[in-house]
């Protein structure tokens, strides 16, 4: 039975969740659920029983010292709770934390009661997969769902992915099943420069996510580190003649591809966007963000690049 003693009653709550591994390329998806959390002060009242989830070889649990004393942390999965206000205020159910080892379908059987007993009207699953996309574009962000009504709706594709799937995959099936609404969010990572952080890849995230759920979520220093981490990855490019030339094939292959998108329905997209922003705070000027060496062109990562949706 599930309880959630403390937890206020929730208006019109959406449920967001990323889990870390096979789903989160760059840690782009789990860190964009850590922004919303950090941002609105998050305020955990769940997590799931470590021992029914995990393997603990596979995802060991760590030690540290807290005056003096000895505690563990255990590898798991937090549910928070966040209140977005403005003009329209709502709920946020973040759920963050690593895709399990084991027993799939108990574990979203246990995030689907919550869902239920809270309230939720929609499930918003984060992920970011490894592609042939250049660091130097926007960040692909495709938004699939089960839900023919919600395609249409929010302007989403109906997904029709075959092949191996992980823990993002089987719990928007399992929403679909539970008649609960569901929409996966998937961005992008050159798969030559897949190691985390990447925070453009993340802004795009939010952005996707900020439009879909129509609230105003704040950005803090993020879009100046995608800048920084943009500027970091072009510069290490440059270095190599190899990657730079390949790098230039998928900026081609990219722009010739997407031409159809510079319609006036994308135009218009963007510059709605722009209005809502431009009373923002911009970021500050710090840049934080240096990427490590791109390897060569071809080093992917075979466990990683595949993904569904």
């Amino acid at each position: 039975m599930i309880e959630l003693e403390g937890v206020p009653e929730l208006i019109d709550p959406v449920m967001v969740a990323a889990f870390e591994g096979w789903n989160d390329a760059g840690d782009a998806a789990s860190t964009a659920v850590a922004h919303l959390d950090r941002e609105w002060k998050g305020e955990v009242f769940a997590a799931l029983d470590a021992e029914d989830y995990y393997d603990f070889q596979v995802n060991r649990p760590t030690v540290w010292m807290d005056d003096g004393v000895r505690k563990i942390t255990w590898p798991t999965t937090r549910l928070s709770v966040v209140r977005v206000g403005g003009e329209k205020p709502r709920d946020l159910v973040l759920v963050r934390g690593i895709e399990p080892s084991m027993r799939w379908r108990s574990f979203c059987n246990e995030l689907l009661g919550f869902a239920h007993e809270l309230g939720v009207e929609l499930v918003v699953i984060l992920g970011a997969l490894l592609g042939d996309t250049p660091h130097t574009r926007p960040v692909p962000i495709s938004g699939t769902t089960s839900d023919t009504d919600l395609a249409r709706r929010m302007d989403l594709e109906e997904t029709k992915y075959e092949g191996p799937t992980g823990i993002v995959g089987v719990l928007q099936e399992a929403c679909t099943h539970a008649g609960v609404p569901a929409v996966s969010l998937w961005a992008a990572v050159p798969h030559y420069v897949s190691q985390p952080p990447n925070p453009k890849a993340t802004l795009a995230l939010l952005n996707r996510l900020e439009d879909l759920i129509e609230v105003r979520i704040p950005l803090g220093e993020l879009p100046e580190d995608a800048r920084a981490w943009q500027v970091g990855v072009d510069q290490l490019a440059a270095e190599d003649s190899e990657v730079a030339e390949y790098v230039q094939t998928l900026e081609e292959a990219r722009d010739t591809a997407e031409l159809p998108e510079a319609s006036g329905e994308a135009i218009a997209r963007e510059f709605e966007r722009y209005l809502r922003r431009r009373d923002g705070g911009g970021p500050s000027a710090e840049d934080r963000t240096r990427p490590p060496m791109p390897p060569k062109p071809g080093g992917k990562d075979e466990d990683e690049d595949s993904s569904e949706d």
